[in-house]
């Protein structure tokens, strides 16, 4: 028995060891951490959800909380201007009357200006005392009262206008800006202007007068205001021990009040909100929820807008909580969960493998059994104790079919001796008849081989002669329809019956095939600066002519995959879109530089100039098919095939224009790995 068949029975014995212990070990040192890691991974994500849940709701709180600020300001001073001791003030005509009274009113209800306005912008009386006459009459606010409604809104009051009012409001709302990281660069030291809640309801004076009740609260350094709202929200017990609740006002980007330390006793006036945080609330008007960096930690954070009596986006209110105990609790709660993972998986995994030793020794002894069995040892036996599992049974069993085999083994040597015998005598009979059989054998197969090739030959020959010959007919009929304009499609014809006599050729021949040439383009890695250097000699003749310059900036790190000639096309195309939007003259600028998009890093192409420009309606249409604004020139098809290019690519072309300042393309292409 050869040493390979020896070994093959051992083989197969490591490979039960090996499976066993995986059937053992798979489920809970790969199925349970994978489970582990989803429940982790969706443990987390919930986590996160809920602090944003939370963060919301704190937001919420405090919005009602300033939107109760404005209706109780402008309850109040409806209420004031309803009054009777109003009335019976005002009917007296008495200034330094309405004046005291208008002190005591301001003192009570806790405002920091209380004015009277005629119609005509004229101030009849003012608390505190000013030496204004005159006062703007043109705030939304201030229109509306005029016109017999009561209105409140947040505004912007100039430090002038604050000045005019009290010179203790401009020193109020006078801030120091104080350098912030990752704050959006100015040049600005100093915030002068006021946020106030801004309320004015009509009344009516001696001698049926009309006039204005209006009064203001400012905000910029109101501590009661924003310690308030950060007690509504941030109660005691709110917020696990570590973290701080805070809430902030802010004027455009500037903190004017917040309950934020910059450091121990002295709160963060001044610093400013984060340039991502400001484009998103100001600049784009969305409520932010989030984690953001607040001054100096990080912050689950809900910023919200904030607009003035015009509409426009003027500053922010901001609530947020510390983010590191929240964040410590969670890594604690992972590396809990984790711990007793492993903790369990140190303590079963020995268990396992014990079991499984039991397992894997009675079959090694089977198995080495058998191999010295195969040896030729028909005495070996596994001599296991007597057991009742499945194992046990089977290696009993196993010694008694070796007993068996071992007696069949001597039966079976008697009858191979007779055997021998009788085998020689038929050998020599059987050769005589093998030689005649194998020459016939020969001529069979030849013949068989023969008729094969006829009849393979013959059905490929029918099967397709017969649709060639349908196809060179149905062509002479389509010579014969077509006439004298079949000269249009010369060509084509004659490719047909080239293909055809190939066809035939083929058949005739049977062992000879062609393939077909294969046009396909390729692509290749470009660095977007050698490509736009290389489209400039193409189209510097029309550049000299037009009198216009060129502006080149290269800033892109990595490589774009593209067929270079298509890439070349699109470029030129753009080039001479914008040397035709330029009839007088300007500057063609080109630029490169890495952009990421939904997590895919990619470059940016841009070809920009400073020509007319297109409108709104003509910017929607200009990648659609055979739409052109050049009325005796162009098809109309070189945006459309420099989008399906770039699109063939995965990715993506886009224009920006505005009428008299110039268009700008953009072509975005993912980055070659």
């Amino acid at each position: 028995m050869s040493d390979a068949a020896i070994q093959a029975p051992a083989r197969r014995g490591r490979s039960v060891r090996y499976r066993l212990l995986a059937i053992a070990l798979l489920p809970f040192l790969v199925v349970v951490p994978l489970l582990l890691a989803l429940v982790i991974g969706r443990l987390n994500t919930k986590f996160d959800a809920l602090l944003i849940t939370k963060v919301n709701g704190d937001l919420t709180i405090a919005h009602q909380y300033f939107a109760r600020i404005l209706e109780n300001t402008s309850d109040h001073i409806r209420a004031l201007g309803e009054s009777a001791a109003f009335r019976t003030i005002a009917a007296e005509n008495s200034k330094p009357r309405l004046s005291d009274w208008l002190e005591e009113s301001r003192k009570e209800l806790g405002l920091d200006f209380l004015n009277i306005l005629e119609d005509d912008g004229t101030l009849l009386a003012t608390a505190p005392q000013t030496s204004e006459a005159r006062s703007r009459r043109d705030w939304p606010v201030i229109v509306s009262a005029m016109a017999g409604t009561p209105s409140t809104a947040v505004d912007i009051f100039s430090a002038a206008e604050l000045g005019a009012i009290s010179e203790r409001l401009a020193e109020r709302a006078r801030v120091e800006l104080v350098p912030t990281t990752n704050a959006v660069p100015t040049d600005k030291t100093v915030e002068t202007r006021g946020m106030v809640v801004h309320s004015a309801s009509p009344v009516q004076l001696a001698q049926g007068r009309r006039a204005v009740l209006v009064g203001g609260i400012l905000l910029n350094q109101n501590l009661v205001f924003i310690d308030t709202i950060n007690d509504l929200v941030y109660r005691q017990a709110s917020l696990p021990e570590g973290s701080q609740g805070t809430a902030t006002l802010f004027l455009d980007d500037v903190r004017i009040s917040t309950n934020v330390r910059l450091f121990e006793g002295r709160r963060a006036l001044g610093t400013r909100v984060s340039a991502t945080v400001r484009q998103a609330v100001l600049g784009e008007g969305r409520t932010w929820l989030d984690s953001a960096f607040v001054v100096n930690d990080w912050y689950i954070s809900a910023y919200e807008p904030i607009s003035d009596s015009y509409g426009k986006r003027v500053g922010m209110l901001y609530v947020g909580f510390l983010e590191t105990p929240f964040r410590h609790e969670k890594l604690i709660t992972l590396a809990t969960i984790v711990g007793a993972f492993l903790f369990v998986t140190v303590l079963s995994v020995p268990i396992f493998l014990r079991w499984a030793r039991a397992i894997f020794r009675p079959l090694e002894q089977m198995t080495d059994t058998i191999s010295r069995v195969e040896g030729g040892d028909l005495d070996a036996r596994t001599s296991l104790p007597a057991a009742r599992d499945e194992i046990g049974r089977v290696a009993t069993h196993l010694d008694e079919l070796l007993d068996r085999l071992q007696a069949r083994d001597r039966q079976l040597r008697g009858w191979n001796e007779e055997l021998n015998k009788r085998v020689a005598e038929r050998t020599r009979e059987l050769e005589a008849a093998n030689k005649e059989l194998e020459l016939t054998t020969k001529q069979l197969v030849m013949s068989e081989k023969l008729a094969a090739i006829g009849e393979i030959t013959a059905g490929v020959a029918h099967e397709i002669n017969n649709p060639v010959a349908v196809i060179q007919g149905n062509l002479d009929v389509v010579r014969q329809v077509l006439g004298s304009q079949v000269q249009l499609a010369s060509t084509e014809f004659r490719l047909i019956d080239e293909q055809i006599h190939r066809i035939e050729d083929i058949v005739t021949r049977l062992l000879q095939f062609a393939r077909p040439e294969e046009f396909a383009g390729y692509v290749e890695r470009h660095a977007p600066r050698e490509v736009i250097e290389h489209c400039l000699p193409l189209v510097q003749h029309l550049l000299n002519r037009a009198g216009i310059g060129i502006v080149e900036d290269h800033r892109a790190t990595g490589l774009v995959l593209m067929n270079r000639t298509e890439l070349l096309q699109v470029l030129v195309n753009l080039i001479v879109n914008a040397i035709h939007a330029m009839p007088s003259g300007g500057t063609v600028t080109l630029r490169d530089f890495d952009e990421d998009r939904q997590g895919t890093p990619g470059i940016v192409i841009e070809v920009a100039d400073t020509g007319i420009g297109m409108d709104a309606e003509t910017l929607a249409r200009i990648f659609d098919p055979f739409f052109t604004t050049k009325s005796r020139q162009g098809t109309g098809l070189g945006l459309s095939i420099s989008q399906k290019l770039i699109l063939r690519q995965g990715g993506a072309i886009s224009a920006i224009s505005e009428t008299g300042r110039g268009t700008r393309f953009l072509i975005w292409l993912p980055q070659s790995l």
